[in-house]
């Protein structure tokens, strides 16, 4: 019997959520392989071993972003021709290459080119700025228009897609992440007289740590020291960005530069704050939003699309502006106080068709479409 051929591109893919999205896929192909041929090109077939995948190393391609491109669209194109009677090429970190294949897909889930930055963001790291450019312009725009199917987690992302690069909806899969589900006993809420808020974000300046800071500190003075604590996942150190928050809100008594927590730590964290407070201007899919709706507690979340879709179902939410620190310090006021009044539930997002909610529904979607 001859096999379906798949080709797995994600030569840049080594870290994060990323890489757990190619783990996951190659786990699932790794179970299909009695009627799938599946070649996975990455750069370190270590970070993703699965038993009946073929590899190909390209390790030279995270070297320089011209390399990236260089890879992307001259080495795969050769690659694509050299394997020939390819049935479907699936690239999973954002970019489509220019290959040849019965059917092209491209997994999608870098938020930056939607990203609205300020001009102190562009002080404190003008890189990201370069990347949003970037992202547009050449990890996306080129020959995304050559796939069959664009895959996306959310409805928000879809819809600006469509918009952004002129894609029907028909060819846009909403493919949501999928949560494993933990049976790990969940404490009460922290009833000590002091509050505990906790913001879990890297360094970053999308993830609008100011904001959450000057939210702090003015609350702070209303209500006195002790009241409260505001948790970060940032030591001070880290980058110019961190160095930045620390030099302006350091000597703030509520607020606690925790630094880097692994899972244990963070489930620690989760276990003791009484609020998550979510600030990011940007995210495809707000993990921790998902994380911490497990435990029932008031979420405070920036009033963007990514963030109701990923709150939908739970049950005290409550929204604020992501550049209005007074709004967020009076909701915070709010918790402290058990004030609940502006915290309620969120609507879930029915994504529009086609839907994939497995890798088996999404890979039988790409194969026959």
């Amino acid at each position: 019997m001859n096999k379906q051929l798949i080709v797995i591109s994600a030569v840049n893919i080594n870290t994060g959520g990323t890489l757990e999205i190619l783990n996951n896929c190659l786990e699932y192909l790794s179970t299909q392989v009695d009627h799938l041929r599946v070649i996975a090109i990455v750069h370190d077939k270590k970070l993703a071993l699965y038993e009946g995948i073929e590899y190909i190393e390209i390790p030279w391609a995270k070297k320089t972003w011209m390399h990236r491109l260089w890879c992307e669209h001259i080495t795969l194109k050769k690659l694509s021709k050299r394997l020939s009677s390819i049935d479907l090429w699936l690239s999973l970190h954002d970019t489509t290459p220019n290959v040849v294949a019965n059917k092209r897909a491209v997994y999608c889930h870098n938020p930056f080119p939607f990203y609205k930055g300020s001009i102190r963001d562009l002080c404190l790291n003008y890189k990201i700025f370069f990347f949003a450019w970037l992202s547009k312009n050449f990890i996306y725009r080129p020959n995304i228009k050559k796939n069959d199917f664009v895959v996306v987690q959310t409805q928000w992302f879809k819809d600006a897609f469509e918009k952004l690069f002129g894609l029907s909806s028909e060819r846009i899969i909403v493919f949501p992440p999928m949560m494993p589900i933990r049976n790990d006993k969940i404490r009460p809420a922290n009833n000590s007289r002091t509050t505990t808020f906790f913001y879990p974000a890297a360094p970053n300046v999308h993830k609008n740590f100011e904001l959450l800071c000057q939210a702090s500190k003015l609350l702070e003075e209303q209500i006195g020291k002790g009241r409260f604590q505001t948790i970060l996942t940032l030591k001070g150190d880290e980058n110019r960005y961190a160095k930045y928050l620390y030099s302006r809100w350091g000597e703030v008594s509520s607020i606690s530069f925790a630094g880097y927590q692994n899972q244990t730590q963070m489930r620690e964290l989760y276990d003791k704050a009484d609020a998550l407070v979510f600030p990011s201007k940007v995210e495809t899919w707000g993990l921790p939003i998902t994380e911490f709706g497990r435990y029932g507690r008031p979420i405070l979340l920036a009033d963007l699309p990514y963030a109701h879709e990923t709150a939908g179902g739970l049950l005290q939410t409550a929204y604020f502006s992501p550049h209005d620190a007074n709004e967020l310090a009076n909701l915070m006021k709010k918790v402290i106080e058990e004030a609940y009044g502006s915290f309620m539930p969120t609507p879930i997002t029915n994504p529009t068709p086609p839907i994939a909610n497995t890798w088996d529904q999404l890979f039988n979607q790409l194969l026959q479409c």
